[in-house]
């Protein structure tokens, strides 16, 4: 080695030596005096710097830093606050054009016309005529679903001029009012009118979904309220199951004798005590982004296609909206399940709401098309406050589904029971949601918050929950084949084999490039309870986490997220020598429906921005996990007091294979990750004394 070489040896040890991370303590403490004095004075330095060990430089470069970091925080707020008050300036004009367009004359109903305007003998004739064979052609239409002309239905009330600001506002364009427990879910409200699109649904159409929708609500009332003989349960555990030949006793309508052969209905009702009053489930269900979000273990994807009706006297009593939505499972093999439907919300009385959906057939020119078979019959729910912020939900849902062919065998069980799409899986959700924001509202540290390390602050442990709640978002988000991306199949592993797809990513809170995203599932004969303890607990990470490379890990910071100690969010640390300057950031989650362990890897300046309670959204995610669900084979949830059922997992990862959003996928990449899945596959086996399978 030469003298050259020697000398930058020595720069590159001494820079080395002179970079210097701050331990957590020694960032709480300056965060606390950073909060009371951002400019400290040369007294104040040098008695920090005693305190904390530091050199006064140092701390005087901390100070510099932060307020540089909390400069740049404010302008982005500015300037996102600026642009929320831009677009919302800009959806109130397209609203206000739109609703000048439809205004009408209150003495004659015709649209106003100028004072030199006018209309011949012969062109009204040519215009009587049109309305009459689209009244003719509209009431055979009605015929078909209601089985009595247009002619006898009853007006719709159109929507008023005061429910502009409803439209605007309340559905999508501004936040809806949930309260400060639900902005947790990343981003705002998406706008739900989706304006600038052609509307779905025709003048003469409006009067047939405004029927149907009072219809479906009048069954779903009387089909929550009523119990034998039109619910029955057979399995002696309390489910709930549709007696079909009363339902079509009581609820016989026309047309339903022809429908295929092949057709499967699924039906079920359930009902539990959830902590959210019933305004604020009501502005969740209207929202299509935080319904989303709220069920993004079951919802890929939903938006609203058209408001058809506002609010009566300010409230959602009244509501009509016309809804897209895809419903999926946690893994690549089973078939997503797609509908086109009406969301109808009725205010009973005081502290009693119901919510029905129901599903429609829209114009054909329409863009919003769907290839699924599948159709919701009258479902929903019924929302009974009680007190102290309780809820009573009693909920139902009824499916005619036709065409699953899709479906891979290992999950036909779990999906044919029901307990996939069921009344219970949507239940066990809202519920274990409802509790996580609870936990969100708790000001200061419950005893559950306290492991073996860190206790976040009230701000921190909001951040934290913030960011992990957009990790699961992501998790589950990337399972579907709804973002734009479609799965392709490997060879090897199992009978279902490795699963890849592809995709460009280039939004805030991603790394940018391309994502190679690689899933697989497999049974075990395991209660999926112990699954759910063996990838949750760190202690045994080591046995299924190939990349720790035998490494334990330890937590750092521990977050409860409800009444199950299982339901946690965790920061966690590898003792790893080669990734010192990375945590994990982890998130566990259980109900009666299924488990989800999903985790992230963050280095240390995103989790230095998260424990300090700064906005977390553009701390770079890309999360990997597992989703557990029983394998439906016993007719409820695996336990291990049933040693019988077994487990269905699917286990995700999510890699960056370049920086660069133009680059090609190579085979290695796709070998890497294949590699990768399969040995974690084999590894989880062998932990939990399943090789054999």
């Amino acid at each position: 080695m030469d003298s050259g070489e020697e000398i930058e040896g020595v720069e590159a040890q001494r820079k080395k030596k002179r970079y210097h991370r701050h331990t957590p303590r020694q960032i709480q403490e300056l965060e606390a005096v950073f909060k009371e004095c951002p400019h400290p004075d040369e007294k104040q330095r040098m008695q920090l710097s005693r305190e904390l060990s530091l050199e006064p430089r140092q701390i005087k470069f901390w100070f510099q830093n932060r307020r540089t970091q909390m400069k740049a925080q404010h302008e982005r707020a500015d300037n996102c606050s600026l642009r929320a008050e831009n677009d919302k300036i800009r959806c109130e004009n397209i609203a206000i054009r739109e609703a000048l367009k439809k205004i009408m004359c209150p003495t004659c109903g015709s649209p106003p016309v100028a004072e030199d305007s006018y209309f011949d003998e012969q062109k009204l004739r040519m215009e009587n005529a049109r309305l009459k064979e689209e009244l003719d052609r509209v009431s055979t239409i009605a015929s078909k679903y209601l089985g009595r002309p247009i002619t006898q239905l009853p007006p719709v009330q159109p929507i008023p001029v005061s429910s502009l600001d409803l439209s605007v506002g309340g559905y999508g364009g501004v936040q809806s009012g949930l309260g400060p427990s639900l902005d947790l879910l990343p981003g705002s409200s998406s706008s739900a009118m989706q304006l600038g699109y052609p509307s779905a649904v025709s003048e003469m159409e409006k009067p047939i979904f405004a029927e149907l929708a009072t219809n479906a609500i009048e069954e779903l009332i009387r089909m929550a309220q009523t119990d034998q003989p039109l619910w029955i349960k057979p399995g002696g555990d309390g489910i709930d199951v549709l007696n079909l030949e009363t339902y079509e006793r009581i609820f016989s309508r026309p047309g339903r004798q022809y429908k295929s052969p092949d057709t499967r209905v699924e039906a079920s009702r359930d009902s539990t005590h959830v902590f959210m009053n019933a305004e604020t489930i009501v502005e969740m269900f209207i929202d299509p982004m935080k319904w989303a979000e709220f069920f993004s273990t079951i919802v890929s994807r939903a938006r609203i296609i058209e408001v058809l009706t506002g609010g009566i006297g300010g409230t959602r009593s009244g509501s009509l909206v016309l809804m897209h939505e895809e419903l999926q499972v946690l893994s690549p093999v089973v078939s997503k399940r797609e509908f086109i439907f009406l969301r109808y919300f009725q205010q009973i009385e005081q502290g009693l709401w119901a919510i029905a959906d129901v599903s429609v057939n829209v114009s054909a020119e329409c863009q919003f098309t769907t290839p699924s078979r599948s159709r919701k019959l009258p479902s929903g729910c019924l929302i009974h406050e009680m007190p102290n912020g309780y809820s009573k939900v009693t909920w139902v849902e009824h499916m005619e589904i036709e065409d699953e062919s899709s479906t891979h065998n290992m999950y036909r069980d779990l999906v044919e029971s029901g307990a996939a799409f069921g009344a219970q899986r949507w239940l066990a959700t809202l519920q274990r949601m409802c509790e996580r924001f609870a936990c969100l509202m708790v000001v200061g540290t419950t005893q559950d918050d306290i492991g073996g390390g860190v206790v976040p602050s009230p701000e921190g442990k909001r951040s934290m929950m913030k960011l992990a709640q957009r990790m699961m978002n992501n998790f589950c988000t990337s399972l579907s084949a709804s973002n734009g991306h479609q799965w392709t199949s490997l060879s090897g592993l199992n009978e279902v084999g490795v699963r890849v797809s592809v995709h460009k990513s280039t939004d805030p809170g991603q790394p940018n490039g391309v994502v190679l995203s690689a899933a697989t599932s497999f049974w075990l004969p395991v209660p999926s309870d112990i699954v759910f303890s063996f990838f949750k607990d760190e202690r045994t990470r080591s046995q299924w986490d190939v990349l720790s490379n035998g490494n334990t890990v330890q937590e750092v910071a521990h977050i409860a997220n409800g009444s199950h100690p299982g339901n946690c969010i965790s920061l966690l640390r590898a003792f790893n020598a080669s990734q010192n300057n990375m945590l994990i950031l982890q998130e566990s989650c259980t109900d009666a429906s299924g488990s989800l362990v999903v985790y992230a890897p963050v280095d240390l300046q995103g989790i230095n921005v998260v424990m300090s309670g700064e906005d977390p959204s553009y701390v770079p995610l890309l999360p990997s996990g597992f989703a557990i669900v029983p394998d439906g084979r016993a007719g409820g949830a695996s336990t291990s007091s049933n040693p019988m059922t077994g487990s269905l997992i699917t286990v995700q990862f999510q890699i960056l294979v370049s920086s660069l959003p133009s680059a090609k996928l190579s085979a290695e990449s796709v070998n890497t990750v294949n590699n990768l899945i399969s040995a974690t596959v084999q590894q989880i086996k062998a932990g939990l004394n399943c090789s054999s399978v």
